[in-house]
């Protein structure tokens, strides 16, 4: 008889299909492992995007991103026409949990000290909502406004410094990098 015309049963092994010693092959098994470890690792990271979520989208992206579109010009206009300009004195580097001084100095369209605005500053952190916070400048001086402002975490930080007197508003933004002594 040939070797052509034998049949599946005289064959001395099995063909690979059939032999149960397949699963216990080394490249098998690290093939395996392999498809188990990508598995485990997508579930681990799939489950701490929800479990951290820091909720820094805003809800309404979409309509407040197309107010702001259909908004700019007028922005820009009523911001020229108040003719406010500033000088900040804010650190560039802050140390993370120490007390930094932060004043600003507003003048007017006629150069004369903005007196009795509201001025406000805000700290955003795009990497965990929870511990963003505001803080108030109190007026120390005609037009000059101070506040000591203490950082929790190091690290980026964007800060936006908001100017309210009567019906008019001008805000700023500017990026601190929180460090370490």
């Amino acid at each position: 008889m040939s070797e052509l015309s034998m049949n599946k049963d005289s064959y001395p092994h099995k063909i690979s299909q059939d032999n149960p010693k397949g699963l216990k092959n080394p490249w098998v098994l690290g093939w395996l492992a392999l498809v188990a470890v990508v598995l485990v690792v997508n579930i681990g990271f799939i489950s701490l995007a929800f479990i951290t979520n820091p909720g820094l989208v805003d809800e309404d992206y979409y309509e407040n991103a197309e107010d702001y579109e259909e908004n700019l010009v007028k922005y820009r206009t009523a911001r020229a026409a108040l003719g406010w300009t500033y000088q900040a004195a804010f650190p560039n580097n802050p140390v993370i949990n120490k007390k930094t001084p932060y004043r600003l100095t507003i003048v007017d369209k006629a150069g004369l000290p903005l007196t009795a605005a509201k001025v406000k500053l805000i700290a955003y952190r795009p990497s965990d909502a929870s511990a963003d916070f505001e803080i108030a400048l109190s007026e120390v001086d005609a037009g000059i406004y101070e506040a000591d402002v203490t950082y929790s975490l190091k690290g980026i930080w964007e800060i936006t410094t908001v100017i309210e007197r009567e019906d008019s508003k001008y805000d700023f933004k500017r990026r601190a990098s929180i460090v370490t002594e």
